[in-house]
């Protein structure tokens, strides 16, 4: 079962940064969960596009690996696929007998596609129904704040969106910026200054347009 929160989600078309995020019921391997049962905590909302495959059995096994490493940012992983919940459950159980690994958590079932089209998961040039490799990360006010897509060929980096959702949150915190291949301990840089007078205050040697904080 997959039900829209809003009937209007179903009309927005495609997401943007900054929407909120289209709430739902669906069933999953972890029982009847709703979108709106996360609020208050940041959400990594993923789509694959199908059980029993090499790429999302790669992605699995590593989400799984990390699972703890994204809870300590207080953010709990989400997958979706259009493939039924029994498809689901026998997956995850051949994926611990196979590989020894437990995955914890939910995998939801969107076998009528309703939440996979609100979310705009289902690729329009593909021959099939299989989801993209979408992802959407959704702060603790419902509010998608990334969105990543990867073709059906390329798995996902799991380090990458761990450096994701950590830079998000650091950089609303310390109301800075996270510059390229920011890492967790670097310099932050503060955003470029909007008035003269702000700009003066640089420092010598310094670019009023770039001007680093460090840690």
């Amino acid at each position: 079962m997959q039900v829209m929160d809003d009937a209007d989600d179903l009309r927005r078309g495609a997401l943007r940064l900054n929407d909120r995020a289209p709430g739902f019921t669906a069933r999953s391997t972890a029982g009847d969960i709703s979108l709106s049962s996360y609020r208050g905590r940041w959400v990594l909302f993923f789509s694959h596009p199908a059980d029993f495959t090499a790429v999302c059995t790669s992605e699995f096994l590593a989400f799984a690996k990390a699972e703890e490493r994204f809870r300590r940012l207080d953010c709990d992983l989400l997958g979706l696929s259009v493939d039924s919940l029994y498809a689901h459950v026998a997956w995850l159980q051949d994926i611990e007998r196979n590989f020894g690994v437990r995955v914890g958590f939910p995998l939801i079932e969107d076998s009528s596609m309703v939440i996979a089209k609100a979310y705009g998961m289902l690729d329009s040039t593909s021959a099939s129904s299989a989801t993209v490799r979408a992802t959407y990360i959704i702060d603790p006010h419902g509010i998608i704040r990334a969105i990543v897509w990867y073709p059906m060929t390329v798995g996902r980096s799991v380090d990458e969106l761990l450096r994701l959702v950590e830079a998000l949150q650091v950089s609303e915190r310390e109301g800075a910026l996270t510059p390229e291949g920011w890492q967790p301990g670097c310099a932050l840089v503060e955003p470029a200054a909007q008035t003269l007078e702000t700009a003066r205050q640089a420092e010598p040697g310094q670019a009023w347009y770039y001007r680093e904080r460090r840690p």
